[in-house]
């Protein structure tokens, strides 16, 4: 059984996008791959963070990953940072990343320009980080990841198992409902309130999708040129699991109106079950689900740095 590895920080909120995006995706596959879902916070802390809110809103994503549908008899559900040997990957990989490489990350130029001069070395070095977390598990979408799994392997031998991506095909980017032009972000603060967040009220449901923006013009058809009312629609689609046909018909002589109506009615009973899961379960209980999949992780990450070391002759020095 091959298999997939992802995660998420556990800063902000999540929102709609991140489940239709990436969350229902884990839940489908994780029977199909031996699976491993990772509350990334080892990542969330190359900004700075308040110890206390970082704390709680692991826990609370721990939480929503189990409540989604991530079966943790089936799935390893743990913390970054109780697997230690991702950290320890991170710096056997950082000596032979290329500074150039890192440099041109997207990510690090973006958030570089926002802090200036108080650019912390974890946010430059936030990928080779993530590609130890990869190479560990084995499977997500990042280019350098491959690359430098490439270069290991040619330096020190076959070690690692080149990982691919899998971007689904539909879904993968829901749109702002305030800028259809900007992905649903949690980190975007200006953008708030174009995210459906998964534990959002009735009553936050329904005005944001209320004061969603639309395109020009009057019919509801699925139509890319037209990106805000294909963006709902496309919720829609994906929260009923209805055809693109059917909505249509069903919308047929309606308004923009009847559709932010509709839409935000189907996306609170949708989000109903998910908010009674996350307050289900009890901190003994996830504490043993962590626990233990701390512990299954461990055993898999373990491994993988004991052949890297070896390949780099960092084990067997004493005789």
């Amino acid at each position: 059984m091959k298999r997939i590895f992802s995660g998420a920080q556990p800063t902000g909120n999540v929102h709609l996008g991140n489940y239709l995006g990436a969350l229902r995706n884990w839940v489908a596959l994780q029977r199909d791959y031996e699976s491993f879902f990772c509350i990334v916070n080892l990542h969330a802390i190359t900004l700075p963070q308040d110890p206390k809110v970082l704390a709680a809103k692991t826990r609370e994503l721990a939480r929503i990953y189990l409540a989604v549908g991530i079966d943790p008899n089936v799935s390893t559900v743990f913390v970054q940072s109780d697997v230690a040997a991702h950290a320890e990957l991170t710096w056997l990989l950082n000596c032979i990343a290329r500074m150039s490489e890192l440099e041109r990350m997207t990510q690090f130029k973006d958030k570089a320009r926002k802090q200036e001069e108080n650019v912390g070395v974890g946010l430059f070095d936030y990928p080779v980080l993530m590609a130890a977390d990869i190479l560990e598990d084995q499977k997500q979408h990042l280019e350098l990841t491959r690359d430098l799994a490439i270069r290991f392997n040619r330096d020190y031998g076959q070690t690692f198992v080149v990982p691919d991506p899998f971007i689904p095909r539909v879904g993968a980017r829901i749109m702002s409902l305030a800028d259809p032009a900007k992905k649903m972000s949690k980190s975007d603060e200006e953008s708030q309130a174009g995210c459906i967040m998964l534990l959002d009220d009735d009553d936050a449901v329904r005005r944001k999708f209320k004061r969603a923006v639309t395109d020009s013009g009057t019919e509801i058809k699925f139509d890319e040129s037209r990106p805000a009312i294909n963006n709902l629609l496309t919720i829609y689609h994906l929260l009923t699991n209805k055809t693109q046909a059917e909505i249509e018909e069903h919308f047929t002589g309606k308004g923009y109106a009847a559709l932010k109506q509709e839409l935000a009615e189907v996306c609170i009973e949708f989000l109903k079950p998910i908010q009674q899961r996350v307050r289900s379960i009890d901190d003994d209980k996830l504490d043993q689900i962590l626990e233990q999949g701390a512990e299954r992780a461990e055993a898999i990450a373990q491994m993988t740095l004991s052949r890297a070391k070896k390949s780099m002759g960092l084990i067997g020095a004493r005789s």
